[in-house]
């Protein structure tokens, strides 16, 4: 089984040499590296990757900057094989990772994606918990081993609190091409796709064996939408409309978890400090409605 990694590029050049070299490090060598550079301003990281001269890599430079939600449906419409995994280019494969995707995806052959066990790092590499990703720990199912998840247990699950990793994620690509991300989304594009893959019958199965590290630093797209409120925006959007789609399907306990959104109206409670040091009164203003469940919008 060759695994597709699709690598969307923009970020930083060292943290994506570290992520191409974890890939070079992968125990199973059956592998195929498609990274798509998002016209990144410099383009050294680039010519670097192309003298590697891996029959494995293939690299793609877009025109002009599409955004993350365009690079990412690139990404997941380029693969070819049975499994594959849109990479994140600042995060970093274990040497087993590759290997212990092929095994869960034999052990499980009707999953429609794969959530390999992942532990946190910084900015630097070195392993950290910080308090989203303890908030992230909460929601998390408890299991020993493998478990999986599907039909509304799995929504439920999900919606409770985004606890998954998306870049560690393996996805079955007949399944995923066949769902698309959702346009539009810049935020929560992964945790919509899981969920249209829930809604196909599609199920999850969880791993405990750590193969893979995520990357969480204050440059991230998540993190500055974060304190501006905009993501809040679109999660709110997002859990309104997820809550309808939920109600149409009878699944009244995954609906009532879409219409508190508990976990990401505590996420905006907790970035309130950071916006009222930026001095935006509307970034604060836009996370305290959030929180307090009330319409916003910017």
């Amino acid at each position: 089984m060759t695994l597709d990694i699709m690598m969307p590029f923009y970020g930083r050049p060292d943290h994506f040499r570290a992520a191409v070299e974890s890939v070079l490090a992968q125990t199973d060598p059956d592998w195929r590296l498609l990274v798509i550079d998002d016209h990144y301003p410099d383009e050294r990281p680039g010519q670097w990757l192309q003298r590697l001269g891996d029959a494995r890599i293939e690299y793609r430079r877009n025109d002009r900057n599409v955004g993350i939600n365009v690079n990412f449906q690139a990404a997941l419409e380029a693969a070819r094989n049975d499994w594959l995994v849109i990479f994140g280019c600042d995060d970093i494969m274990l040497p087993r990772y590759v290997e212990r995707v092929r095994t869960l995806a034999a052990t499980h052959p009707a999953a429609a994606f794969l959530h390999p066990g992942t532990r946190v790092i910084d900015e630097d590499g070195s392993t950290a918990r910080p308090l989203v990703d303890r908030m992230k720990a909460m929601y998390r199912p408890r299991f020993s081993g493998t478990a999986e998840l599907s039909g509304q247990e799995l929504a439920l699950s999900l919606t409770r609190g985004n606890w998954m990793n998306f870049p560690a994620i393996a996805w079955r690509r007949a399944d995923a091409q066949a769902v698309g991300f959702r346009p539009h989304y810049r935020v929560v594009q992964d945790l919509a796709l899981a969920l249209d893959l829930a809604f196909n019958g599609g199920s999850l199965v969880i791993d405990d064996e750590v193969v893979f590290e995520y990357r969480r630093h204050s440059g991230s797209v998540s993190s500055w939408r974060a304190t501006d409120g905009s993501r809040f925006v679109e999660e709110q959007r997002f859990f309104r409309s997820l809550a309808a789609e939920f109600r149409s399907r009878g699944w009244s306990r995954a609906e009532r978890a879409a219409r508190l959104h508990v976990s990401s109206r505590i996420n905006a409670l907790t970035r309130l400090p950071a916006a009222a040091g930026s001095g935006a009164p509307g970034s604060t203003r836009v996370l305290l409605r959030h929180a307090l469940g009330r319409s916003i919008q910017l």
